[in-house]
């Protein structure tokens, strides 16, 4: 080996390097995609500009709040993002954390609309009560874990089966993933809102605390009234008709400028409780 190919391996395994630590970075990201630590991420983002801020612009008591913020975070990591952490090291240990996600046909939104619209259609004519949690951005994978885990490819059938009373999983929430029923019996925190209405049964302030600590759109059929009602950023729509629910869960779902053009006001219309 000559001296000229010392510098050419060396910068080979410079890029090897480099490669390797981002694909690690890459699978990390991925693995907390599916949780809450992304929201925590961007607010240590926003430290950490404000920090480079503060030195720029010669805020010394506001660079001192951030460092201080920053030389204890690491601590401050390990105690919040401890499911996200514990969760990471069993998928390494089952080999996993390195596998590519994702399952067949996880894109195809229509598939689920057309589930939940029939099955909520058929619910509500005979008062079945039902709650339907959809996952967006924010990960829903704490309150999975809290239900019966079914990854089943969405239908009207099994979420009417899923729904039919005095079955072991109708007491509970469904969470679903993309087109996947990720799990059903799931427990979702409560609002503590004090302006719901009196009125309001647990699922409907069940529906509200999940939209009030994440993105997720939340489907209630009412029990009582066989009334359809969706949730979300804190907010109830109540009295939706099958029209006015296909076009939200095609807005939410689809993100059709078209469709939220033409749902805006409705959105607005029926926000009650």
């Amino acid at each position: 080996m000559g001296y000229e190919d010392i510098p050419i391996l060396h910068y080979l395994g410079i890029a090897v390097d480099i490669l390797l630590v981002w694909y690690v970075i890459y699978k990390l990201i991925m693995v907390a995609r599916g949780t809450k630590a992304v929201q925590l991420l961007k607010g240590i983002t926003v430290i950490i500009v404000v920090r480079m801020l503060s030195q720029y612009l010669g805020l010394s008591t506001l660079q001192w709040l951030m460092d201080q913020a920053l030389t204890w975070g690491f601590l401050a990591i390990i105690i919040i993002f401890q499911p996200e952490l514990r969760r990471a090291l069993e998928q390494l240990g089952r080999g996993r954390i390195f596998t590519r996600g994702g399952v067949p046909g996880e894109d195809d939104s229509d598939i689920t609309v057309e589930a939940i619209i029939k099955a909520t259609e058929y619910m509500a004519k005979r008062r079945i009560g039902a709650l339907m949690s959809i996952e967006k951005e924010t990960g829903m994978s704490d309150y999975i874990e809290t239900g019966i885990p079914l990854n089943s490819m969405i239908s009207s059938e099994l979420l009417i089966n899923i729904f039919i009373p005095n079955t072991p999983l109708h007491d509970g929430a469904v969470i679903i993933h993309k087109n996947i029923i990720a799990a059903a019996g799931c427990y979702l925190p409560l609002s503590e809102s004090p302006f719901i209405s009196k009125e309001l049964g647990t699922r409907h302030r069940a529906a509200l605390g999940i939209s009030e600590v994440t993105d997720s759109l939340t489907i209630i059929v009412s029990e009582e009234t066989g009334s359809i009602s969706a949730a979300r950023n804190s907010e109830l729509h109540r009295d939706l008709s099958q029209d006015e629910l296909r076009e939200i869960l095609q807005t939410e779902l689809n993100h059709s400028p078209k469709a939220v053009s033409s749902n805006r006001w409705q959105w607005r219309g029926k926000k009650n409780g």
